[in-house]
């Protein structure tokens, strides 16, 4: 009887848990049984390990073979396990002493032996060092990604007979090509510039406003107008990301399966733009066991933006209201809770009825006022009322087309955001939040000094036209915009001018 043990990694949304992996090879009927709650693709490992052992020329054991993944309480999904599951099933047929180097193992095993590269190395290997296990052995596809993470050891392997050699089994290593990821997610090329976008002042205005203070934005026009060129310019006007922030946004994409190692950590603000016929699970996250992150995780600390919002079901739509208020989705499936972060900025765009010209005075426009009003049925009272800046984004003029000033471009405006952010941080130091838009309503009505526009607001309320969180939003946008302006608070051009933005775009809906 033999008992092998090593180390891997379970990961539960981007909470990774260390498994320890044991192998019982005992002199019975030959067998394999795996437990401690796997899912189907970790239920196929058996299969998988048994043909890469032998294709490496390693003798497999006649022995009844039980390998236990504990926690078995915890619910274990992915091939990521099969480095470990073969490595303990060696060390317990004594062909090898895993032991010596305590490492935890991460990797898909090839039928022919060869290791492949798995999604969500990256919060693995932080999980691993954090826990004190910072030897790692990965596939070659996600060394540059486990080389990411501060305080690793990283060792990459391209075959199992390499990794049992590490070890001591006596097995030939072959000369093989490694197997690479495949490259997916969006090569990291030029951002459009702002400076392509005519006329539009006052939409490019809320653009600047919206990046500043990290704020949400349905814009209401015509086709054409240039709803979606403004929202593919609103990352480049945002700042860096923190290394902190840089960490958790490649956490996500690591998990994702969309994150270029060779690229190194993403340090830019993530755009993510889904189809209108787009399902919950895919811009939500979800899938059959452990859920997978979606397009609103994937915007983390960036933009998410709906061109054509109100083509999106309204369950999509609905079940963005968690993560606009808390920064998070917790995702509950029947085999797990998994936690995404998803504190994105929301983009919606939107005609102003089914045929879009519905402009001014809507001479040309063909719709029914139902259609006009069925249009808009989902983008819900509840929803709207999270998205700080409504604004109308009018059709371009000629005057705009043939204007001979050339409008600023994102490197200038950029550069004004990225002030008016070390402003906020600065008087926001010291407390959990970085921008205008995550500061609580209790905490900015105090610091708020009161006047005339003070009025315009509980008008506001008393009318209906404004909530308590649509009051809060507005005294947000007027911090943001006191930012920009260089004044210490807020005062009444401020909140005037941030009661308009709340305001507009819901008069034209």
């Amino acid at each position: 009887m033999g008992l092998g043990r090593t180390t891997a990694v379970c990961l539960v949304g981007l909470a990774g848990h260390m498994v320890e992996v044991e192998a019982h090879l005992a002199p019975s009927l030959p067998g394999f049984t795996l437990v401690g709650l796997p899912d189907a693709s970790l239920a196929e490992a058996r299969d998988r390990v048994r043909a890469a052992m032998t294709s490496s020329g390693i003798p497999w054991p006649q022995r009844r073979i039980t390998v236990n993944l504990s926690p078995a309480s915890l619910p274990k999904a992915g091939s990521g396990f099969d480095l470990a599951i073969a490595v303990a099933t060696l060390a317990g047929a004594g062909m090898c002493d895993p032991a010596l180097g305590g490492a935890v193992h991460l990797g898909e095993l090839g039928l022919d032996g060869r290791l492949r590269p798995v999604r969500g190395v990256l919060p693995a290997v932080v999980a691993a060092v954090d826990a004190g296990h910072p030897r790692v052995v990965v596939p070659v596809g996600n060394a540059d990604e486990a080389r990411l993470v501060p305080g690793a050891e990283v060792h990459p392997a391209t075959h199992l007979a390499e990794v049992a050699a590490w070890y001591g089994a006596d097995v030939e290593v072959p000369d093989v090509e490694p197997v690479l990821g495949d490259g997916a997610g969006r090569s990291s090329g030029p951002a459009p510039d702002l400076g392509d976008v005519l006329g539009q002042r006052e939409a490019r205005w809320a653009l600047e406003v919206a990046a500043a203070g990290g704020h949400h934005v349905l814009m209401v026009g015509p086709p054409g107008a240039g709803k979606t060129m403004l929202a593919a310019r609103l990352p480049g006007l945002l700042p860096d990301l923190s290394e902190r922030e840089a960490v958790e946004v490649t956490a996500v994409h690591s998990v994702a399966g969309t994150f270029r190692p060779a690229e190194g950590l993403l340090r830019r603000p993530p755009f993510e733009d889904p189809h209108h016929t787009a399902t919950p699970a895919a811009v939500i996250g979800g899938g059959s066991g452990l859920p997978r992150p979606g397009a609103a995780s994937r915007a983390h600390r960036g933009v998410l933006f709906m061109d054509e919002a109100p083509e999106f079901s309204a369950q999509v739509l609905q079940t963005l209201r968690q993560p606009l208020e808390s920064g998070e989705l917790v995702i509950h499936r029947s085999r797990g809770t998994a936690r995404y972060p998803a504190r994105f900025q929301l983009v919606l765009a939107a005609n102003p009825c089914p045929c879009g010209r519905s402009v001014g005075k809507g001479l040309g426009c063909s719709c029914t006022p139902l259609a006009r009003r069925r249009y808009f049925s989902r983008l819900s009272g509840p929803l709207l009322d999270r998205v700080d800046l409504q604004l109308e984004v009018l059709p371009v003029t000629r005057a705009d087309r043939t204007c001979t000033t050339a409008p600023e471009g994102t490197a200038v405006v950029a550069a004004r955001v990225a002030h008016a952010r070390e402003v906020a941080r600065g008087r926001l130091a010291g407390t959990p939040w970085t921008t205008n838009a995550e500061v609580p309503g209790a905490w900015l009505r105090a610091r708020t000094p009161s006047g005339a526009a003070h009025r315009d607001l509980e008008r506001a309320l008393d009318t209906g036209l404004l909530s308590l969180r649509g009051v809060d939003r507005v005294l947000r946008v007027a911090w943001t915009l006191a930012d920009l302006a260089g004044v210490a608070a807020p005062g009444t051009d401020e909140i005037g001018q941030a009661l308009l933005l709340r305001t507009r775009g819901r008069g034209a809906a």
